[in-house]
């Protein structure tokens, strides 16, 4: 018999209150990620709260495709990257410069690091995504603040946002007030005191429902959809060529090792061969298209 998967994401509704919410609590999947990298404390930390973000956000809003969280800077955390698919399937890497950690201050990251939010729906070409991307201010020293005011800028919503990690597990709870005059005149500020009182050791540590249950259960919530939530990666052989075209043809053709130019995808360690008359196919026909970033090397 097969096992029933432990990781879930939840979309709720406090009715009297007129507030939505969305939790996920990650084990088996994070524990995958993790797998594949042996990452510092603090870099873990960030990476678990992007899976568990981008995770939230694919709950939060409507998502046909896949939606990404996107940390760059030049110091030193390089890359965080954390994607979540409308099928439930997560993948996520960090990239640090080398032997140094993330910082836990995001706003040590320099003035040129840019956090963005990334949708890539199907496009009536399979071969041209549509994809939206919206910048996050980085003006606070954690990822669930500046994801909390970019929510009230951009939907002009009050929002509340807890992420929170560690080497064994991810999670996340999201509240947001319904539009409108939804729900009673203090509910979100009753809704609020009770996100208050939960920490990050009891969100990590408490299954989703009975969470739920110990936080709003005077407020009679209600689950709208659960689904379980996976590791997977999007990668392929079609997504790989488009990388190597978008490179050029003397770039692919350098990447050459004896005949074969060999390309690793960092999320999952799947390998993928070219030889010399693959590249030159490539570049015999029209380009590929590729969508959110494979950090692929």
């Amino acid at each position: 018999m097969t096992a029933p998967p432990t990781d879930h994401l939840t979309r709720f509704l406090l009715p009297h209150a007129g507030v939505r919410g969305v939790s996920v609590h990650l084990h088996d999947t994070w524990q995958t990620i993790l797998a594949r990298a042996d990452y510092p404390a603090a870099a873990t930390e960030l990476l678990g709260e992007a899976c568990a973000a981008a995770a939230l956000f694919t709950g939060h809003t409507k998502v046909d495709g896949r939606l990404s969280v996107q940390l760059r800077s030049h110091g030193a955390l390089r890359t965080l990257f954390a994607e979540c698919t409308a099928a439930g399937t997560i993948r996520g890497i960090v990239q640090l410069a080398e032997g140094q950690d993330a910082p836990r201050d995001l706003r040590h990251l320099g003035q040129d690091a840019l956090l963005a939010i990334t949708i890539e729906n199907p496009g009536l070409d399979p071969r041209e995504p549509q994809r939206y991307q919206s910048l996050v201010a980085l003006q606070a020293d954690r990822l669930a603040e500046a994801f909390e005011d970019y929510f009230r800028q951009s939907e002009q919503l009050p929002t509340r946002l807890l992420l929170a990690a560690n080497g064994q597990r991810a999670a996340g709870l999201m509240l947001q007030k319904l539009p409108g005059d939804e729900g009673d005149a203090d509910g979100w500020v009753r809704s609020g005191a009770l996100f208050d009182t939960l920490g990050e050791t009891e969100l990590l540590d408490t299954p989703p429902g009975l969470l739920l249950h110990r936080l709003f259960h005077e407020e009679s919530p209600q689950i709208l959809t659960e689904r379980p939530i996976r590791f997977a990666c999007s990668c392929s052989r079609e997504r790989v060529a488009g990388m190597l075209q978008s490179l050029g043809q003397e770039e692919a053709t350098a990447a050459l090792s004896d005949g074969t130019a060999e390309v690793r995808c960092e999320f999952c360690g799947q390998r993928y061969l070219f030889s010399a008359e693959d590249i030159g196919e490539l570049f015999a026909l029209p380009p590929v298209g590729i969508s959110a970033p494979d950090r692929l090397q």
